[in-house]
């Protein structure tokens, strides 16, 4: 079953990873982080909005190019924060 969670869950999960929100944007939040190893910041931009993020849209946010996490990642940070 596909993970259903709003951008503003998805921006509180990444802050609580260690991502630093940032400026906004018409779209969104900016969101960065340094991972060891990559010489330059990783960048995703997370909709603020209540409403439940489009699969595409998560997906993009999630993928290998933004934020790295997968879908996998992404329930590691439920289990460990909550929603």
């Amino acid at each position: 079953m596909p993970i259903v969670i709003s951008g503003r869950g998805l921006a509180d999960l990444l802050r609580k990873d260690g991502w630093n929100g940032g400026r906004r944007t018409r779209h969104g939040i900016v969101f960065r982080k340094q991972f060891p190893g990559e010489p330059a910041p990783r960048y995703t931009i997370v909709p603020d909005k209540a409403e439940d993020l489009n699969p595409k849209t998560l997906g993009a946010i999630l993928s290998v190019s933004q934020t790295g996490l997968g879908s996998r990642g992404l329930q590691e940070l439920i289990d460990r924060y909550g929603r």
